[in-house]
């Protein structure tokens, strides 16, 4: 019987599975980034699932960690990771998470899992940045559709405003917000960063400019590529 806190996976990677291959690579590399005393912030979603188990086995001392959803805080609890609130750990040292889109330039559309908001939270509030993915999330360019979380109150017309757009047949986001899509064209990542974020009932979209992120860490299957970005710092 494996010890309490030991690090445990669903079943071993699958082969035929080169996205699995390459989210392993890209969430261990990131959790060798990761030193004892850290304060860390978790993402959400598929590849975050690789990078749980990573960082339970290296057994580090004093970890504390900042969940982005109650899947994340319930997986990093069983894997005996020490969880609390953002507003009581404060400054993250490291935030690790993945992406659904990663352009050249460092642009991040988020949001496929519906955590966006508390994600660019919690990666606005980290020393360091460092989204992890498999290689099919490298893109050329950005494309539609766009996450966004908005509010119940006038939902409609908040569609409407930013027509083209669309509810997703999904649950709320982890504090209630309605999940939807921005499906037009991005054109201008700033300029529709900004058009979004000021569109009364928008709670938070899900493009993430590149100052936000540190480094990016790709998986091929054959090593992880690392695109440190300058403009962060």
């Amino acid at each position: 019987m494996a010890p309490p806190g030991a690090a445990r996976r669903e079943g071993p990677l699958n082969d035929a599975d080169p996205r699995a291959r390459q989210k392993d690579e890209a969430a261990r590399a990131a959790a060798e980034l990761i030193e004892p005393g850290m304060r860390v912030g978790l993402g959400t979603g598929s590849t975050v699932a690789h990078l749980l188990p990573a960082i339970a086995e290296r057994r580090l001392a004093g970890l504390r960690c900042v969940a982005t959803s109650p899947a994340t805080a319930r997986a990093a609890v069983e894997l005996g990771l020490e969880v609390g609130e953002l507003d009581e750990i404060g400054e993250l040292d490291i935030a690790i998470d993945g992406a659904d889109q990663i352009d050249p330039a460092g642009w991040l559309v988020k949001g496929g899992g519906g955590a966006h908001t508390r994600e660019k939270i919690v990666a606005a509030h980290a020393q360091r940045f460092v989204v992890i993915a498999s290689a099919d999330k490298a893109v050329a360019e950005l494309a539609a559709p766009v996450p966004l979380e908005i509010l119940a109150f006038a939902a409609q017309s908040t569609l409407r405003t930013l027509a083209p757009a669309r509810l997703r047949d999904a649950p709320p986001s982890p504090d209630g917000g309605l999940i939807a899509d921005y499906l037009g064209e991005l054109g201008d990542l700033e300029e529709l960063a900004e058009r979004l974020a000021r569109t009364p009932g928008v709670v938070e979209h899900g493009l993430f400019e590149p100052a936000l992120v540190s480094l990016v860490l790709i998986g091929s299957g054959d090593g992880v590529e690392r695109r440190v970005l300058e403009a962060s710092g």
